[in-house]
Order: structure tokens, then C-alpha cells, then sequence
């Protein structure tokens, strides 16, 4: 499924203008949020899956929306360690969210509608006379 998912994602980050480097923290997010909903979502249960939808909008500014949801039983964000806290700092794990943020110009974690935890990212470029470059955006 990851490999499936890498190609969706090259190919989606290409088609709204993303440059190779964001093209690859693009990736590692998606990436992230996939293992994260596999592991921690569905607690690796074979029997639940995991919904991946890719968005691309072109124009003066081009936006990648990337949803992935899982089957499990929901938590809230708001209780996420900080990984920057010293407690947390030599930990080899719980990272995740906070890189997804850091590489995204939008991230939504809520609770989908139909069970499970869905995580909202967005990518934007802005175009301009020399071709498209990552816009700067905000965390939600």
C-alpha cells in the first residue's frame, strides 16, 4: 500500500507544481500519517483499513489536499505529547504529528464523521514568473 501510495503522491505533487524537495516532505508526511494510522489507528488490525484521498486544485495558486483515515477508535490531538518537551526529547517515537505539521501548510486532525481519525493536509504553490514555488502557509 506505502508503495502505491509514494507514486499517487509523486505523481499529485508534480501535476500542481510542487518542486522535488517539497515534493519529497510531501511524501514523508503522507507516509508518516499512513504508518501512523496503520499502527496506532488500527492498531495493525488487518481487518480495518486505511482510506487515503488525494485533491489537486491548479491555478494561480495549486493545493494538494491529502485525507487519510483509519478504522480505529479516535484520540484527542490535543493530548499529544510535545516532543519538544525534555521529557520527551530522547524518545525514539512520537514525532510523527509534529513533522506532518512542519511539512504541510494546513494540517486538521479530527474525528471522521464515519469512526476513526482523519488527518487533513494541505500543500499549496504559488505560481509565479519563474515557475511554481511552495507557498507559506499556517497550522491548524
Amino acid at each position: 500500500m506505502l508503495d502505491f501510495v509514494q507514486i499517487v503522491s509523486d505523481h499529485m505533487s508534480r501535476g500542481v507544481g510542487l518542486d522535488e524537495d517539497a515534493a519529497h516532505w510531501v511524501s514523508v508526511a503522507i507516509r508518516e500519517s499512513v504508518i501512523n494510522a496503520i499502527k496506532h489507528g488500527n492498531r495493525n488490525d488487518e481487518n480495518k483499513h486505511v482510506f487515503v484521498e488525494f485533491e489537486a486544485a491548479t491555478g494561480a495558486i495549486g493545493e494538494l489536499t491529502i485525507r487519510v483515515r483509519d478504522q480505529g477508535e479516535g484520540f484527542d490531538p490535543q493530548e499529544v505529547a510535545d516532543p519538544l518537551a525534555p521529557e520527551n526529547l530522547l524518545k525514539s517515537s512520537g514525532r510523527g504529528i509534529f513533522l506532518i505539521r512542519n511539512f504541510m501548510d494546513d494540517v486538521k486532525l479530527q474525528r471522521a464523521p464515519e469512526g476513526g481519525m482523519e488527518i487533513r493536509m494541505v500543500k499549496r504553490v504559488q505560481a509565479s514568473a519563474d515557475g511554481p514555488t511552495p507557498a507559506v502557509g499556517g497550522l491548524s
